[in-house]
Formats: C-alpha cells, structure tokens, sequence
C-alpha cells in the first residue's frame, strides 16, 4: 500500500469514529485527546516489544504487535491530518536530513 491509500483508509475510519463519539459523547476527539490515545497505544507498545524480546510475557504477541504498530500508524495519520501536516513530505525531509546526517558522522 503507498502512503496515500494508507491516509485514505485512515482518514475514513477516523470519520466512523467521529461518528461514534458524537453518539456516545455528544462530540468529537479534540486533537489532544487523539494525541493521549496514541500516548496510550504507545505503552502498549512498548511492553508488547518487550514480549517479543521475550522479557515480558504477553500471549500472542506477534499478532498483537502488529495490531499496535498499525493502530499506532493510524494515530500518526490522524493527528497529522488535524494538523494540517503533509505527513509525506515531512517523512521525505526528515529521512534526506537524517541521512545526510549520519552519512556526515560516518564520513561517506
């Protein structure tokens, strides 16, 4: 999948949510509660990395995992979007300045 069909997908279950949390709440995720709930997937993936180094016990972990790294993706997508971040062009410009970076400090 490119990155654009990832935001398309992403941004079209964020709607559904949108939906869901007027019927519960009355009202949409401000962007700082979106940010708290990827805070929260964060440390969920933290300890289930953990797992999968085997220091830490969590069954089926693997499948897991990828659940929270996707639900994690999700979030980054989201929150970009709210912010007005074209999160392709500032993945672009991050990965050039980091690699001239590091290719500077390793001499090449």
């Amino acid at each position: 999948m490119k990155l654009s069909d990832l935001e398309e997908s992403a941004l079209q279950l964020n709607k559904l949510y949108e939906q869901l949390e007027v019927k519960r709440y009355g009202r949409i995720w401000t962007t700082e509660e979106l940010a708290l709930g990827f805070v929260g997937d964060v440390g969920d993936l933290a300890k289930l990395i953990q797992a999968n180094a085997g220091i830490r016990n969590i069954d089926d972990c693997k499948a897991k995992l990828g659940h929270e790294l996707a639900d994690c993706l999700w979030s980054i997508i989201v929150l970009a979007n709210k912010c007005d971040i074209d999160l392709g062009a500032e993945f672009a410009r991050n990965i050039k300045d980091l690699t001239e970076y590091v290719s500077g400090e390793l001499g090449t």
